[in-house]
């Protein structure tokens, strides 16, 4: 009985961790755009991602969460050694928390999802032996680390020179912007509901088969662009403001398109990247409670709820370096630059959720940011920004791995 106390105590405990980890390096994805092209101010995209990030992490959180998150184990194998599970999660959450903590000081935008996969390979490469880990979808990841990128930053290109060509580099750019702002309108709506039902309300119960969604999607995203018509119908360019800069008002139109696209991100990016930091914890307090491994864990609404409240205090208290490095330092973004690489980092999302292939958000709106930067020319890139960025990426893995060997190690020692 005590140790099952210890377990979940320590299990809730590494999970907050882990959750504040996400929040202070992944949730920046969802914010740091906006705030890069001043969009929102910082304290905004908090309060925004506060909202969203929370409602999407306890509604659409799940339920039911895999043990053992992207197949990575087979949880067959622990069924005889259920503690092992015990010891292997708690690491692994305690070794994520820990890899999030190091690059979230250093402004590094790095994958919470591979930070996880690498602290379980890790547990389970020591655990049960280098044949247990499944090295083909490991190896699926690795290849996600280009993809992801490269696809978002060719969509980011293409978005942002048709924004160049349609808009900005026309005689009458306001004129040009209320003409063709409702439909980016339209396809921002349409991507941004299919990340939320894809990746989002799936563990509510609402299954919707692939073609409902679709039809769902366009449904919403044909009312919102109505709505959006007729509110940059009435924007009145400010004379003032223009004198100063050319494209003021034109932006400002970007600018109220950038928060719907946002508060978007961040319910479908609370509601599925949350898993991260619950999945490990609701598998934990599984066997504390049954005393076996099963495949699936149910999740309680605490279980959710500290999920979400810890993403909403690792942005508040830290997410502000990883929001800086993305929004500011990779390039210079402005509301219609911030748009682009938004709606190019979601379409990439919905493209990879249609084909099941495993990507990270940060990867992809990383990605997006660099396709922006390139619309304008290699110079309008930060090249030792990029550098380092890509080197984190590719420690990710191998520091959970490690992380999570040693941590592994500690408390199979020491605990009951």
């Amino acid at each position: 009985m005590e140790a099952e106390f210890v377990y979940i105590g320590l299990a809730a405990l590494f999970g907050l961790f882990m959750a504040w980890g996400i929040g202070a390096n992944d949730v920046a994805n969802a914010m740091a755009t906006s705030v890069g092209s001043k969009a929102l101010t910082i304290k905004q995209a908090i309060l925004v991602a506060a909202v969203f990030e929370f409602l999407g992490a306890v509604l659409a959180g799940g339920e039911v969460t895999s043990t053992i998150r992207s197949g990575i184990v087979d949880a067959g194998l622990l069924v005889d050694t259920p503690e092992l599970l015990v010891y292997g999660m708690l690491a692994s959450l305690l070794a994520a928390g820990t890899w999030l903590a190091i690059a979230s000081a250093n402004g590094w935008p790095v994958s919470t999802t591979h930070s996880i996969v690498g602290a379980i390979v890790g547990f389970a490469a020591v655990g049960l032996g280098i044949e247990a880990v499944h090295w083909g979808q490991v190896g699926t990841i690795v290849i996600s680390w280009v993809v992801s990128p490269l696809t978002a930053g060719f969509i980011a290109y293409l978005i942002y020179q048709s924004v160049l060509k349609l808009i900005l580099h026309q005689d009458d750019p306001l004129e040009k912007a209320k003409r063709y702002v409702p439909v980016y309108i339209f396809f921002a709506a349409l991507t941004i509901t299919l990340v939320t039902i894809l990746k989002g309300l799936t563990h509510v119960g609402l299954d919707l088969s692939l073609h409902n969604s679709y039809y769902l999607a366009i449904g919403i995203a044909a009312v919102i662009a109505l709505i959006g018509a007729v509110a940059v119908r009435n924007i009145r360019p400010d004379k003032k403001a223009e004198k100063k800069q050319h494209f003021h008002t034109v932006e400002r139109v970007f600018g109220i398109l950038m928060i719907v696209t946002a508060c978007g991100m961040a319910f479908a990016h609370g509601s599925n990247d949350v898993a991260n930091a619950i999945g490990p914890v609701a598998a934990i307090i599984s066997v504390a409670h049954t005393g076996a491994v099963a495949s699936k864990s149910a999740v309680s609404i605490w279980v959710l709820v500290l999920g979400g409240g810890g993403i909403v205090i690792g942005l508040a208290t830290y997410g502000w370096k990883v929001i800086a490095t993305v929004g500011q330092k990779i390039t210079q973004l402005t509301p219609s630059r911030g748009f682009a690489a938004e709606l190019a980092a979601a379409t990439t999302i919905v493209i990879a959720s249609g084909t099941g292939l495993p990507i990270s958000t940060t990867h992809t709106l990383v990605g997006a940011v660099l396709g922006v930067g390139l619309a304008r020319g290699i110079e309008a890139i930060d090249l030792r920004v990029v550098g380092r960025i890509f080197v984190s990426w590719v420690v990710t893995i191998p520091a959970g791995a490690l992380l999570a060997i040693v941590f592994f190690t500690i408390l199979k020692a020491v605990l009951p």
